[in-house]
C-alpha cells in the first residue's frame, strides 16, 4: 500500500531473483481500513517509494487513485469466510473483504503469473492463496519470510507511528512469539499452555496491550487445541496508538 520500506524492498529482490518482469502496485485502499482515523494516518509517500522501485529496477509502478480503482462505490466485492473470522479478522470486520477485492481487481488489471507477499501478515498470505485457488486465478503466490529489525521487531510501514520510548517496548510482541516458538520446538503440544506462556512474555505496561495471541492452522486460520502438525503463532499488539502484528511459524513440532 506505499510508504516502502526493506520488506517490501524483499519482496521486489525476490521477484527479481526469480527472473520476471516486476510490476510494483502502490494502492492504499479504502476498502480495507475499518476506521477512518487509520485511513486518514496511514503514511503515503509515493516520491521516495518511486525512487526505491527505480532503484531496484522494477520494470513498472501501477499507482491509481481512488477513483481510478473505484470510479463508483462497487455494488459486488469478495466476501472471505472462515479463513477470515479470527485473528485480526475478528477485530477488524470487513478487513479482510476489502483485502481481497483489491487483490482480486490489481490481478485482473496486472495479469501478473506470481505475486510476492509478505509472511508478516500470514492471515493475509493465507486469504490471498484461497482467494486464488476458489476462484481458479492462474497466479502462483509466492510468501516471502518477514524481514525484522537487529532486536527482531518485524519491519512495517506503522513502525513509524513509535516514538522513542514505544519503538523500546515494540519487540515485546516478537518476544512472545519466540517464547511459542521455544516451547512448540521443545515438544509442547498444549496450544493454551503456550499462548499462556507466551502472553506472560509482554512486560506489564499501560503503553501495551495485547490484542490477541493465537496458535492456528496456517492453511484455514483456525484455532487449534492440540499442536501435532504445523503451526502459525500470531499475535497483534497495540504499543500506544499504533497496532502491530507478527507472527512465527512452527514446522518442526516434537511430538512426546
Amino acid at each position: 500500500m506505499g510508504a516502502l520500506h526493506a520488506g517490501h524492498a524483499r519482496l521486489i529482490e525476490r521477484a527479481r531473483q526469480d527472473g520476471h518482469h516486476v510490476v510494483v502496485s502502490i494502492f492504499v485502499n479504502p476498502l480495507q481500513f475499518d476506521r477512518p482515523d487509520d485511513l486518514e494516518r496511514y503514511p503515503r509517500a509515493l516520491e521516495s517509494d518511486l525512487a526505491l522501485c527505480a532503484s531496484l529496477g522494477v520494470d513498472a509502478v501501477f499507482a491509481p487513485s481512488v477513483q481510478e480503482m473505484y470510479p463508483d462505490r462497487p455494488m459486488c466485492v469478495i466476501h472471505v469466510g472462515a479463513v477470515a473470522t479470527h485473528l485480526c479478522g475478528r477485530y477488524r470486520p470487513g478487513h479482510f473483504d476489502g483485502v481481497a477485492t483489491v487483490v482480486m481487481k490489481l490481478f485482473e488489471i496486472v495479469s501478473p503469473d506470481r505475486a510476492y507477499f509478505g509472511q508478516k501478515d500470514a492471515q493475509q498470505l493465507a486469504v490471498i492463496r484461497r482467494l486464488a485457488r476458489d476462484f481458479n486465478v492462474p497466479v502462483e503466490i509466492v510468501g516471502v519470510e518477514t524481514v525484522r529489525e537487529a532486536d527482531g521487531l518485524a519491519v512495517s510501514s506503522r513502525n513509524a507511528r513509535l516514538d522513542a520510548e514505544e519503538r523500546r517496548l515494540a519487540p515485546a510482541l516478537y518476544n512472545a512469539l519466540r517464547e511459542a516458538e521455544r516451547l512448540i520446538a521443545g515438544g509442547e503440544v498444549r496450544a493454551d499452555v503456550v499462548k499462556s506462556a507466551a502472553t506472560a512474555r509482554v512486560p506489564v505496561d499501560q503503553r501495551l496491550r495485547l490484542e490477541y495471541l493465537e496458535v492456528v492452522d496456517p492453511e484455514d486460520m483456525q484455532p487449534v487445541e492440540r499442536i501435532e502438525g504445523p503451526v502459525v503463532v500470531a499475535g497483534a499488539l497495540w504499543v500506544g496508538s499504533t497496532r502491530l502484528i507478527d507472527n512465527v511459524r512452527c514446522d518442526k513440532v516434537v511430538l512426546p
